[in-house]
Parts: C-alpha cells; sequence; structure tokens
C-alpha cells in the first residue's frame, strides 16, 4: 500500500486493524515493524491518541482494553544504574548477561557476594504476577513502569509479547533470522503484520542474509578459537565429553525445514573436535584473502567444491556451524558473547554458504573498488535474493502488509520479494491546497543542460550552474533549504569547488550552511544547529546525501524544509561486484532487467530523499529534480503518484531563472491565510464516504491488504 507521507498512513492502518482485532477476538495481535526507534515512537504515540479518542467516544465501555508496547534493545530497555551506563548496545548486552545469566544466578545462591541484577531478579520474582495493565506503553513508559515496580523492562516486554494486543518493534526482529528466532517465534499465524516505510525492505533482507569478512575478522576468530581452547577446554572448565555431546543444539533460524531434520555430523560433535573444523576453515580463508591478487566471483558451489578439496571441510558440517558455535557457548557459560563477535560472524558465514546453492554469491576482492591502490582484501557473501528473508514471513503469517510513501513502481516489489499480493493499492493526498511544487530542472541560466552523469558530473560549468541555482533559491526561499547529492564523494568534491569559485561564501550571505558527514555525532550536532538557524530566523542549508542517515530518518517539516533540492540521479554505485551479481540475479531469476531496476532503485531514493520536506497535510514545501535526466518519461513515471499528479507541463523543463519565477509565486501562495477545514478537499464529506463505502462493498478486495 502506497500513501503519501504525513496523510495519515499509521493512524489509517491502526484504526482499521485494531478495530478489526475488537470485532473478530479470532484475529492474532498487531505486529507493527519500523525501521528506527522515533518511528516505534510515533507509531506508539498516534496509538495512544486512537484508543483516547475511541474511549471518549464510547465510554469506554464497547471497547475491549488494549495493551499496546515498544519492544526494542536492552540498551533502550535497561533501567540498571551501572549497566545503562554502557557506551554502546554490545556492552549493555554483555553485561547484562553477564550478571543474569543461569550459571551466575546459580553461584549467587552459594556466594552472597556474586552480582546480580535487582531488576532481573525482581522479575524472576514476580513470576507470573509479572504484568502490564491495559494502555500503551513507549519505551520510556516501561522503564518507568519497571523502576516503580522493581522489575527488568526488557524482560517484562519480552514476557509481555504473549498478552499484548498490539507490539512495535524494529524490521531486523521480523526479518533477521537469527533475531527473528528468539523473538518472533511464539507468535501465532494469526498476527498481522505491518511493515511501516517499506521502501528499502529489499535492502533490509539482502543486508540480514550478508556476510563479510576481512583479514581482521578472520585473525580476532583465531584469537576466539584459542581462547576456547586453551583459555577454557584446556583449564579444565569444560564439561566431560558426555554432557557436551548431549548439549541442546539451537538451530540456525536461516535454515530450511530439510536442514533441520538432518543429524548433527559426528565430526564436530566433540568440542575439540569442532575447534579444530573451524581452525582449518579460518586458515584456508586467510590463505584465500592473502593470496588475493584479482576478484573471484562464484556461487555457493565452487566455493565448497574448493573447499573440500583443499582442506577436506564438507557442506552438511558447514550448515551447522552456527548451532555448534551457540551450543558450545552456552555450555562453557560464555556470557561476554560480544567478545566472540569474530567467531560468531565466521561460524554465520559458514552456516549460510553450506546451505543456499543458490541465492547468494561469494565474491573476494583484494582491493576495495574505490580505493584500486590500498589493499584491502574481503570475502563477501552476498545474498542476491531478498524473497529468501521475507519466505519465512509471507510463509507464517496470514496477512502480511507493505507500506510506505514511496513504493514507485508498487508492482515491481512484488517480484522482487517473489509474493502474490492479494492487493496493490496506491493512494493519493487530498490537500486543501496544492501545498507541495515538484519541479523538473534542466538547465542554468545560460542555458547549459546540467546532469551528474559521470561524463557531465566534473564539468565547471555544471558545478557552477548547481552553485549558482542554490544561491538563488537561498534568497528566495524562506527558513530551511535542504540539499541531497548523489553520494559523498560527489559531495564532498562539489563543496569544495563552490569554495574556491566563491559561490559559498555567496550562499552564506543569505543562510548557515551546515553539511552532513558519516559520523553520526558530528551529524547530529550539525542537524540541532541547523534547526536552532531555522528558529533563530537566520535560516539556514543543510547538506546532505541519498541513501545517508538524513535522507532515511530525518524529517524537515514546517519551517526546517521549506525547499528540497535533490541534485542528481543517485543511482547506486553500478561497478560495485556485489550489485553487479545481484543485477545478473534478478534478470535470470525474476526476468527484472537491469536499467529497469537500476532506475526504480535510484528514483525512489530521489523520491525519499524530497519527501523530507512535507510531513502533513498543512506543511508546504518545494520539490527540485535538478538533472536534465527527470525530464524522461522513464524516470519521472517512476515516482510515486502524489508527487506526479502536481508536476504541470509548466513545472517541466525549467532553467535556473524561470524556477525562480515559479519559487517565488509559490512562496507568495503559500504565505496567505488558510482555512484548514476545508470538507470535500481535505476531509471527506459525507457524499463522499458513501461513494466509497459503496465502492468497497462491490469491489471488496481492493480494501484488502498484501498478502501472501
Amino acid at each position: 500500500m502506497q500513501m503519501p507521507t504525513g496523510t495519515g498512513k499509521t493512524i489509517t492502518l491502526l484504526s482499521l486493524i485494531t478495530s478489526y482485532q475488537l470485532a473478530h477476538p479470532e484475529v492474532g495481535k498487531l505486529v507493527y515493524c519500523t525501521r528506527t526507534v522515533p518511528e516505534m515512537e510515533k507509531v506508539l504515540a498516534e496509538l495512544h491518541e486512537l484508543i483516547t479518542y475511541r474511549a471518549r467516544y464510547t465510554g469506554g465501555s464497547s471497547a475491549l482494553p488494549i495493551l499496546a508496547l515498544g519492544l526494542s534493545s536492552r540498551k533502550n530497555l535497561c533501567c540498571h544504574p551501572t549497566i545503562s551506563e554502557e557506551g554502546s548496545r554490545e556492552g549493555v548486552d554483555a553485561a547484562c548477561r553477564r550478571l543474569t545469566a543461569s550459571w551466575t544466578r546459580e553461584r549467587a545462591v552459594s556466594d552472597p557476594n556474586i552480582e546480580l541484577c535487582e531488576f532481573f531478579e525482581g522479575h524472576e520474582r514476580a513470576g507470573t504476577e509479572a504484568l502490564l495493565p491495559p494502555g500503551v506503553y513507549t519505551l520510556a513508559d516501561m522503564r518507568a513502569y519497571g523502576r516503580k515496580k522493581g522489575w527488568c523492562p526488557y524482560f517484562l516486554a519480552r514476557h509481555m509479547m504473549a498478552f499484548a494486543n498490539v507490539v512495535v518493534y524494529n524490521y531486523q526482529y521480523m526479518i533477521d533470522p537469527k533475531v527473528s528466532q528468539m523473538v518472533s517465534r511464539e507468535l501465532e499465524k494469526e498476527c498481522v503484520v505491518v511493515f511501516d516505510e517499506a521502501h528499502n525492505i529489499d535492502n533490509v533482507c539482502i543486508e540480514s542474509l550478508s556476510v563479510n569478512l576481512r583479514l581482521q575478522t578472520l585473525d580476532s576468530a583465531s584469537r576466539n578459537l584459542t581462547r576456547l581452547d586453551t583459555g577454557l577446554v584446556s583449564q579444565g572448565t569444560l564439561p566431560d565429553p558426555g554432557q557436551v555431546g548431549g548439549e541442546e543444539w539451537l538451530a540456525h533460524p536461516a535454515l530450511p525445514e530439510d536442514v533441520l531434520r538432518e543429524t548433527v555430523p559426528g565430526n564436530i560433535r566433540r568440542a575439540e573436535h569442532f575447534i579444530t573444523f573451524m581452525r582449518r576453515l579460518i586458515t584456508y580463508m586467510r590463505e584465500r584473502l592473502g593470496g588475493a591478487r584479482q576478484v573471484v566471483l562464484e556461487e555457493p558451489i565452487a566455493f565448497l567444491t574448493s573447499l573440500q578439496s583443499n582442506v577436506a571441510v564438507d557442506a552438511k558440517t558447514l550448515k551447522f556451524c552456527y548451532d555448534r558455535l551457540t551450543s558450545l557457548m552456552k555450555t562453557l557459560e560464555i556470557s561476554n558473547t560480544e567478545e566472540f563477535t569474530p567467531i560468531s560472524i565466521v561460524a554465520d558465514f559458514a552456516t549460510l554458504v553450506g546451505t543456499y546453492a543458490r541465492g547468494f554469491a561469494v565474491i573476494t576482492e583484494p582491493f576495495d573498488s574505490r580505493t584500486p591502490n590500498i589493499p584491502d582484501p574481503v570475502i563477501q557473501l552476498s545474498c542476491l535474493d531478498a524473497s529468501l528473508a521475507m519466505r519465512p514471513v509471507f510463509s507464517k503469517f496470514q496477512s502480511v502488509i507493505i507500506t510506505s510513501g514511496t513504493l514507485s513502481p508498487i508492482e515491481l516489489y512484488p517480484r522482487i520479494l517473489n509474493f502474490n499480493p492479494v492487493s496493490i493499492q496506491s493512494f493519493s493526498m487530498t490537500l486543501p491546497r496544492d501545498c507541495i511544487c515538484p519541479v523538473v530542472l534542466t538547465r542554468g541560466a545560460d542555458q547549459m543542460p546540467m546532469s551528474t552523469k559521470f561524463e557531465m558530473r566534473a564539468d565547471s560549468g555544471v558545478v557552477r550552474n548547481y552553485g549558482r541555482t542554490l544561491v538563488e533559491l537561498a534568497a528566495v526561499v524562506p527558513d530551511g533549504l535542504v540539499c541531497f547529492f548523489v553520494s559523498y564523494l560527489y559531495m564532498d568534491s562539489i563543496i569544495s569547488k563552490w569554495h574556491d569559485m566563491g559561490i559559498l561564501q555567496e550562499i552564506m550571505n543569505h543562510k548557515l550552511v551546515f553539511i552532513e558527514t558519516q559520523d553520526v555525532v558530528e551529524t547530529t550536532l550539525a542537524l540541532d544547529n541547523f534547526r536552532r538557524a531555522c528558529d533563530s530566523g537566520r535560516g539556514a542549508v543543510f547538506m546532505s546525501v541519498a541513501r545517508g542517515k538524513v535522507a532515511e530518518g530525518i524529517d524537515f517539516d514546517r519551517h526546517y524544509g521549506r525547499c528540497v533540492v535533490m541534485f542528481g540521479v543517485p543511482y547506486q554505485y553500478t561497478l560495485s561486484r556485489v550489485l553487479r551479481s545481484r543485477l545478473d540475479y534478478l534478470r535470470d531469476t525474476f526476468h527484472i532487467k537491469e536499467d529497469d531496476y537500476l532506475a526504480f532503485d535510484a528514483v525512489r531514493q530521489a523520491a525519499q530523499c524530497v519527501g523530507r520536506v512535507i510531513r502533513s497535510k498543512s506543511d508546504y514545501g518545494m520539490m527540485v529534480f535538478a538533472d536534465k535526466r527527470y525530464q524522461r518519461s522513464d524516470k519521472r513515471d517512476k515516482l510515486p503518484n502524489w508527487i506526479t499528479r502536481h508536476l504541470r507541463d509548466g513545472h517541466l523543463n525549467l532553467s535556473t531563472d524561470m524556477l525562480l519565477t515559479v519559487t517565488r509565486e509559490f512562496m507568495r501562495n503559500m504565505a496567505q491565510p488558510f482555512d484548514q477545514a476545508s470538507v470535500g478537499r481535505s476531509l471527506l464529506s459525507e457524499a463522499q464516504l458513501n461513494a466509497l463505502h459503496q465502492a468497497s462493498m462491490a469491489q471488496p478486495a481492493a480494501w484488502g491488504t498484501l498478502q501472501s
């Protein structure tokens, strides 16, 4: 389902699904998946407003009580005074496991000096009485309730998932097999699963099943094995072989059902044999990386054949490496799993490459393709098929909804994710006024074409025209102005040239300039100061990058974003071997042409960038597509309908002078007094509601969900 940003996708879905739950108690819980913690908090805030509204108009008697909670990592839920102060998520996880592990608690019975977590112990003592009353609980609410009761909020949230009507958590809790096996395994098939802001869901799936190995990782993994071997096994902390042989096997969650039914190979049942096996694997991988002189791209079968012939490591044994390592670490009572992350990565690599014959590529590169003079060998196990991660979701749950404001062309997603949708819907935006103004800028004031095509992007005339356009817009557009570039490298290059040309100083005469960097802390500080400049009336320009942190998760609502400029078409780096492999796989498996996918991916990123500028129906802003290629129908047609329906003929093929004329007129019109109560345009009239009801009765499938 596609709806424009800020027009109520979230509240619409929450209203529909929770109401349906009340009318049909047999329906399972609503599992709402978001990308970030701030988005999770927004969903819970809207749900709280919805429940308050429903209670006010029903008197609270006709509706069953709803329990909704947000689930996140220990880092976001921990209320322990010491552990919660740990700097990283991994540090909090390790400290928490150290204080809550079963073996730690058993030893504390005889040794009172052993430290335990008072909140976890309080939760354990409460047992079945550790329950949340009905209501909507954000992460802050969970922490406050945990402090009040003396219960651990993290384990309380995990426990209450079984009783909640609505659970809101991150994509990874549903898609990443290693996480979903622990968190979402007990969810019933009747659950309704929603993926919000799902325009990049295929990339999330790919990343969750891809593993990279470098020499540093392999060296650390070897030290992990030495620690397991000499520091634990040889010092007598390892239980006797009989006990190890009886360990509970924790099957890797990405394994298909037929693999789960196989018997664990006998050559890795004993701990010392498993450690020897892993040493042989790491030695082979290190030699392969050390001897890499050229790029090698092969399918998993070819990689396994080479592995078998060189070090006698077979695929069947590789399938169980992740399970065997997890089981061994539990048997050895290792709570600080962060320290053993490198060997876990190697085991994950081994399990995936030993399991899947198709949908993956093993790529060995001696150099980074962007810095070919600096040796940086890497073995990449790259997932090429996003449907491998989504298949368990579609097969388990009856109803799955995929929604975003930028899913166009929406018909391509079922092909990429390999499922048959019950319904595909794209809804337009009902606006009381034309508050968005998309335009296509193709040339500068000197009529020279503008584009970030490789053969044009370094041209001094193009750079100057882009700079002059930004100078003129900064003089005309009030408050905040946001620019997006196609890459960090291009942004750094063009800003440097603008500085040499004196253009950067001209921009700063009108507004302050802030720049996104790859450092999260610096970018956060720049955003804070950007907002302060807009609040004070000074105005500011924020320069950012498509596919970056700002493009995906930061809103420039109201005066923080009155205009957004997309400099160029943000194509992926097409010389990437991983991308080339995926394009070949999409062509051969799903019959998706290379140019179609690249254009689709670039335009959805551009739409996501410009969509940052409007976050509600009362907001307004300019959307400038600054590249002559947007004039072509094969690019424009891939933009969401809610953008293209505002793209008039007079807003196409503009020069800088024409753009400024359109901008002045738009800003002047938007500055007029605005009456938001406009029934029939922004709000539906009774006649429109009746017409929609009749349409839904005639075509009930049109109101369905994307479903496996």
